[in-house]
């Protein structure tokens, strides 16, 4: 499956003297990721439960999708929890369900995987060779951070065990 991703390009050029905005769009095309098959396991971490390896996955490689009741428009406002997911402006995953054990992946400030949202989906992508009993983590962005994690302090491990601070 394929979709198609419009982007947007703007540049400028010069004509009698006056700067002109350019927008230039094109179309590109955006596979849906295939999912590695590698067994991912929820345990004790130092920041609660995480999700961990249950083998090595390779750096490059998309171990889960992120998922959940697609929440559209005003419905967004109603919904308070922290496994909410913005996949747009009027757009979120509430991801909320045990079922979606990637709602286990904890913040980490030096992570080893990033999110890839495409075609409204929300895949997890290693960022390096992921070994085998290792933690899955990401930055959750500064907005996130800023209201639910640095009030009580980082418990990602680089700040957990080097004294580090976000």
């Amino acid at each position: 499956l394929l979709l198609l991703r419009m982007i947007s390009c703007s540049y400028f050029t010069s004509c009698s003297g006056f700067t002109i905005m350019l927008q230039s769009t094109k179309l590109q095309f955006m596979p849906i990721p295939i999912l590695c098959n590698v067994s991912l396991v929820v345990k004790r971490s130092s920041a609660g439960l995480g999700l961990f390896a249950g083998g090595k996955i390779k750096r490059g490689a998309y171990p889960i999708e992120y998922v959940g009741t697609v929440v559209r428009g005003k419905a967004v406002n109603d919904i308070a929890n922290k496994y909410l997911f913005e996949t747009s402006r009027y757009r979120m995953i509430d991801g909320s369900s045990r079922k979606n054990i990637a709602r286990y992946i904890n913040h980490s400030c030096e992570p080893n995987c990033e999110i890839d949202i495409i075609g409204g989906r929300v895949f997890v992508h290693t960022l390096r060779s992921i070994k085998e009993g290792e933690e899955l983590t990401y930055d959750y962005g500064d907005e996130y951070v800023d209201e639910y994690i640095k009030p009580y302090g980082c418990r990602c491990v680089p700040c957990f065990t080097k004294g580090k601070d976000c």
